[in-house]
């Protein structure tokens, strides 16, 4: 169906969900998806609350891979991540988001967002569907291997 796309070339880690809220409040008749990485969803989180607070209709897909993945391969673009390096491995260790283990859907729930947690593509697939049946904002956590 027609559909607009909302995108930054580059340079705004964490842009995703302030970017939906947005959206969500410029077109309140509008299902808004926002699709965001773990990592640059936390440089911005508090943009759930907002979400629940004002009731927009926003659905966030959590891609969670574990890691500050752009960050790790700009590591990797100056050389300062040769492998077996200490400091390349200690500056590794820095991007690594699974010390502790962040929990998308407790941190959802915790701001009033209705929350789940996807490992599989048959199990996203059900939780898009029920989340874009409902009004309201909803957050899936999709497990990246």
């Amino acid at each position: 169906p027609p559909h607009d796309w909302l995108t930054l070339t580059g340079g705004a880690i964490g842009q995703g969900l302030p970017l939906a809220a947005g959206a969500a409040i410029a077109c309140p008749g509008r299902p808004v998806i926002a699709l965001e990485a773990d990592g640059s969803a936390m440089y911005t989180i508090p943009a759930l609350w907002t979400y629940a607070r004002e009731g927009l209709d926003v659905t966030t897909v959590i891609f969670s891979n574990r890691q500050y993945a752009i960050l790790a391969m700009e590591l990797q673009r100056v050389g300062a991540a040769a492998a077996g390096d200490a400091a390349g491995d200690a500056a590794r260790s820095l991007l690594d988001l699974s010390r502790p283990a962040l929990d998308f859907t407790a941190l959802a729930t915790g701001m009033g967002v209705p929350a789940s947690r996807a490992t599989t593509a048959t199990e996203f697939a059900a939780q898009l569907g029920k989340a874009l049946a409902e009004p309201g904002p909803h957050l899936i956590e999709a497990v990246i291997p």
